[in-house]
């Protein structure tokens, strides 16, 4: 059995680097919570709304990602267009967007004077700032991961078993679901998983583009936001909830890897 290589010994250096630079503020952070009224500081009233509202948002557009990114996903994996591999780049540029500039996209085409807001106002529905907003916004930034991720599933796993199913008269959606998707399911998984913590940490394009309004579009992270200035504390117990919640969802994802591995 062949071992992996050993990286030169200099290489230690820039990694502990690395790893206090990423690790440390986190610990101070955990060290500057305040553990004894932890409980109380993230159950107010304000704050179960904004995790009760980060959760249901963040697990519909998880929903709506799986919906739409699959299908995407095993287009652009499977299809040689070329038209779609230069479509690609522009699919996938919520990756690297500023999230306030995702925010103002999603403004300028479905605000009250947007590109089809403006037709939306005139029959009486209005998105922006609602709920179903923040749930747009969360999609907006959270599908390229999922279509990313997936994709890259797609790819590696190849054709090879599609294609003897197809051969013994299997149609396209009997293969899709009885072989890709069975398949690539740890991908997926990881897709979705990623998907969600994107989505539940999301705050520059909900803010742009929902608002701030409690109950309504206020999720967690702009409730931390908030109470920065009016109760640091309570920011840094939510700060540290987010924190705790992302780790499960980064274990998450490396289980699945291994599996898939």
């Amino acid at each position: 059995m062949s071992h992996p290589s050993r990286p030169p010994s200099w290489t230690w250096i820039p990694a502990a680097g690395a790893a206090l630079f990423l690790g440390v503020p986190l610990v101070a952070m955990g060290l500057a919570t305040d553990w004894a009224n932890f409980l109380g500081l993230i159950t107010s009233e304000s704050s179960r709304a904004a995790l009760l509202l980060s959760i249901k948002t963040a697990t519909a557009s998880t929903v709506v990602c799986l919906v739409l990114g699959v299908p995407l996903a095993l287009v652009l994996s499977r299809s040689g267009s070329r038209f779609l591999n230069a479509l690609r780049p522009l699919l996938l540029l919520p990756l690297v967007l500023p999230p306030v500039v995702g925010g103002m996209a999603l403004l300028a085409t479905f605000g009250r004077r947007g590109l089809i807001g403006q037709h939306l106002e005139a029959l009486g529905v209005s998105i922006a700032f609602s709920t179903i907003a923040v749930v747009m916004a969360q999609v907006f930034v959270s599908l390229p991961f999922l279509v990313l991720t997936l994709e890259g599933a797609l790819r590696s796993a190849g054709q090879q078993f599609e294609n003897i199913a197809a051969t013994l008269g299997a149609s396209p959606t009997i293969v899709l679901f009885r072989v890709t998707l069975p398949l690539v399911l740890p991908g997926l998984a990881a897709g979705a998983i990623l998907s969600f913590a994107r989505a539940l940490g999301e705050f520059g394009a909900t803010i742009t583009f929902a608002g701030s309004l409690q109950g309504i579009t206020r999720t967690l992270p702009l409730e931390i936001y908030l109470q920065r200035e009016v109760d640091p504390n309570a920011a840094i117990a939510l700060s540290m909830l987010l924190v705790v919640l992302a780790a499960f969802v980064m274990y998450t994802v490396h289980r699945s890897q291994g599996v898939r591995e």
